[in-house]
């Protein structure tokens, strides 16, 4: 009989479904606190929720640059273990969090010390710039408490077990949504921050959840191992985790990137409109938590078959996971026709930005889909070992279609065309990566089947 965590004997369909249901709710307590954060943040006044919106493509970046870490990390171990070599997968994910620790705390200064020219480069000024810096400053320094444990949760899940990181992610999420409200408006002998207040639950929440992670990944999973490896051993582990954690870390960070062009050029209607699809963005990312939950799960389910020679079964998990994006995506059109002006309203009451953000909402929801195959694929092939194919997928979407519709639409005069634009984006993205995904599987399965 194949255990809880077998991979690759179990129909592919239930091992999607265990993967994927844990991470939806670990996903939605993580997004959960993008959205508390803006909740709180807008009660503040409008300047604070565009300096939120102007820091969101930053904060995206960074932990996109963790989450290729966390990629190129679950790649190789999934892959040993599937192989079913268990001293690999150990060293590595040893070798993957020193690697982290290492990158991270280059960014954090970095990022730390140039702040403002950074938020000046994306067009903020005046209020809302001196607003994104003092958020920033408290976040950078959180950076490293946030990077380590999504490299711990990653290989976690590397090895077949969604349960605990998904918990993990619900804890952290919790304690942050708690302390926010708190130290943005102050509570007894605890005083006001403001806007900081929104960083310093960040950092609060991190810490414990770095904590946690790191016991379960060092006592449940036994992944890490306590002996130093030589420099030439080290060196040689890192060139194998940083072959696919650079592409997948520039992948994850294609779409924030581009994100904070788009934003510059929303900027060109005001801050209204820059603080609307700052909103409308952060409902967009909970209401495609299923879609972010399936790209955690096929990572996984795609590597350890791999390293099984298990091919069509990586076949199979792609294409049952497009069909849930389409699916889901049609359900959620229709969810957000009738709930967005509800949800909108209940972050802004100017009319301005409320307008602009349901327009967004009821533009966009029917193309996520398209967005969805670009994760689920970009997820697969990072962890078959075809990071630069990954890479590939998101600069399709994101530097090909969605930076250049979105300015075409800009041209207009007119936010809805960017919108429109923005959707375009999206389908014909999925189109074209949907296709080609599942045909260079097929090619290579048939080739293997020659041979």
């Amino acid at each position: 009989m194949p255990s809880s965590r077998d991979l690759i004997r179990p129909p592919v369909h239930k091992v999607l479904t265990k993967l994927t249901l844990p991470m939806i709710l670990g996903i939605i307590a993580v997004l959960s606190v993008s959205l508390i954060d803006t909740y709180f943040v807008s009660q503040l006044g409008t300047e604070h929720l565009a300096a939120l919106s102007f820091s969101f493509p930053v904060t995206m970046s960074i932990s996109s640059l963790a989450i290729g870490l966390g990629v190129g990390a679950a790649s190789a171990v999934s892959r040993a273990v599937g192989a079913n070599n268990k001293e690999q997968a150990k060293r590595l994910s040893t070798d993957s969090l020193l690697l982290g620790i290492t990158v991270v705390m280059v960014v954090a200064v970095v990022g730390y010390l140039y702040v403002e020219p950074l938020l000046s480069l994306l067009g903020a000024s005046n209020e809302v710039l001196a607003l994104g810096a003092r958020y920033m400053r408290i976040w950078f320094i959180s950076v490293p408490f946030l990077v380590v444990p999504m490299i711990a949760n990653a290989l976690i899940r590397s090895v077949g077990d969604a349960f605990w990181p998904s918990l993990v992610m619900i804890g952290s999420a919790l304690i942050n949504i708690i302390s926010t409200p708190i130290l943005i408006f102050g509570w007894g002998v605890i005083p006001a921050f403001n806007i900081e207040g929104a960083a310093l639950g960040t950092l609060f929440a991190q810490v414990l959840t770095l904590f946690a992670s790191l016991a379960i990944l060092i006592i449940r999973e036994r992944l890490m191992s306590f002996h130093l490896p030589s420099q030439g051993d080290l060196i040689a582990s890192w060139r194998t985790l940083l072959s696919i954690a650079v592409p997948a870390a520039a992948g994850n960070m294609v779409n924030p990137l581009c994100i904070a062009i788009v934003t510059a050029i929303i900027a060109w209607f005001g801050e209204k409109s820059v603080a609307a699809f700052g909103l409308a963005t952060r409902i967009e990312f909970f209401a495609v938590i299923p879609m972010l939950a399936l790209s955690s799960a096929i990572g996984p389910l795609a590597g350890q078959n791999w390293g099984a020679n298990q091919v069509q079964r990586v076949i199979e998990g792609l294409k049952i996971s497009y069909w849930v994006c389409i699916v889901w995506a049609a359900v959620l059109s229709v969810l957000l026709w009738f709930a967005a002006p509800s949800i909108i309203t209940a972050f802004s009451s100017d009319p301005e930005v409320t307008n602009q953000a349901l327009l967004y909402l009821r533009i966009i929801p029917i193309s996520v889909w398209g967005y969805g195959i670009v994760i689920v694929a970009a997820a697969a092939f990072n962890s078959i070992g075809k990071a630069k194919v990954g890479l590939g997928y998101y600069i399709v979407r994101s530097a090909i279609f969605y930076v250049p519709l979105s300015w075409l639409g800009a041209i207009y005069t007119q936010i809805d065309y960017v919108f429109i634009g923005i959707a375009l984006a999206n389908v014909l993205s999925g189109l074209a990566i949907g296709f080609y995904s599942i045909w260079w599987l097929k090619r290579l399965h048939r080739l293997n089947l020659l041979a």
